[in-house]
């Protein structure tokens, strides 16, 4: 059977069921990139990796945790010789994993316009996201000595023919898919309508897609995937809705979203029985001034804060943190 589009909602028959000893799970997920101004223009140049020097901190409170993350590392990173140096021993210590991440607009070969349209890679031409994918993947095998199987398009801005470029390359899981959040706006895909369960992207099961987890809650949340997509128009209304507790959407990552609202995220996630719990957030945020969520040390003494009391409700709420390798190994296939 072919592969299907990451862009498009998988059938009924495509969602992935785990061993039973497998239990739910969560999975910490680090887009692991330069640092930029998010507010103007993208460049090929203007950006740095100061924040980097900040992920041998941010590692060894992950490993007293015990908690393995995956960082998603893309051609700027890939390429410093500070992030193999810190991460590379703690890979090889299975302490951590890597993965793949594409961001079009630093990766070569340079040959589309950078604007917001090309920033998301699924709409280059299928030669021209295969050929950066394809020196992305090759820069990572080299510089940490294993084969990634793990993607994320950078902007979540996978493209009809993402799924197949994975599938030739070897790659086992692609979380490219933020549920529940629609970028038409920007030129990137829509996925309202996506379930957040794992499921499959082909029917010999080759590549399981894992969603980032976005929780609805409120006395609405039922109706809340018909309601919250005509909302775009309306943006002040969410706000309304979330305070009066009809809707309020809840993504997994300490950017933006209070400890308490997560929790709120991970009890409605838990309690309909969702099987994986894929957080994420940016590597920028590590350190002060490089993202809207870190401005200062007190921001990022709330980052820390809100990782410690997560992971210890996960641990109260029985919820085990996964790995890659322990996913492909509890899927059915």
């Amino acid at each position: 059977m072919p592969m299907r589009s990451i862009i498009e909602p998988p059938p009924a028959h495509a969602i992935a069921r785990f061993s039973d000893e497998f239990g739910q799970r969560f999975l910490l997920t680090v887009d692991t990139e330069e640092e930029f101004d998010w507010n103007k223009p993208l460049t090929r140049d203007a950006y740095d990796l100061h924040h980097l020097v900040h992920l041998g901190r941010f590692q060894q409170f992950c490993e007293e945790e015990q908690v393995a993350p995956v960082y998603l590392i893309d051609w700027p990173v890939a390429n410093s010789p500070l992030a193999e140096e810190i991460l590379r021993p703690a890979v090889k210590r299975k302490k951590a994993e890597i993965g793949i991440q594409l961001h079009p607009w630093v990766n070569p070969p340079f040959e589309e316009e950078v604007n917001q349209l090309n920033s998301f890679a699924g709409n280059l031409s299928r030669s021209l996201e295969h050929s950066k994918f394809h020196l992305l993947r090759n820069m990572i095998q080299d510089r940490f000595e294993i084969a990634p199987v793990m993607y994320r398009a950078g902007r979540y801005g996978a493209g009809p023919d993402t799924a197949k470029m994975l599938q030739k390359d070897g790659i086992a899981i692609d979380s490219s898919v933020r549920a529940r959040f629609n970028y038409n706006a920007q030129g990137g895909p829509n996925y309202q309508s996506h379930p957040l369960c794992p499921y499959w992207l082909d029917d010999t099961h080759q590549l399981l897609e894992l969603p980032l987890t976005t929780s609805f809650f409120g006395l609405l949340r039922k109706q809340a995937d018909s309601i919250y997509p005509m909302l775009r128009r309306f943006p002040a209304l969410r706000g309304i809705l979330s305070r009066l507790g009809l809707i309020e959407r809840i993504p997994l990552t300490p950017e933006g979203v209070s400890i308490e609202e997560a929790i709120r995220g991970i009890d409605i996630a838990l309690d309909d029985g969702l099987p994986m719990l894929v957080f994420s957030f940016h590597s920028p945020s590590l350190a002060p001034g490089h993202t809207p969520y870190v401005r200062d040390d007190k921001d990022l003494d709330q980052l820390y804060a809100w990782f410690r009391h997560i992971f210890a409700y996960l641990k109260q709420r029985k919820v085990r943190p996964a790995s890659i390798r322990s996913v492909m190994d509890a899927v059915i296939r």
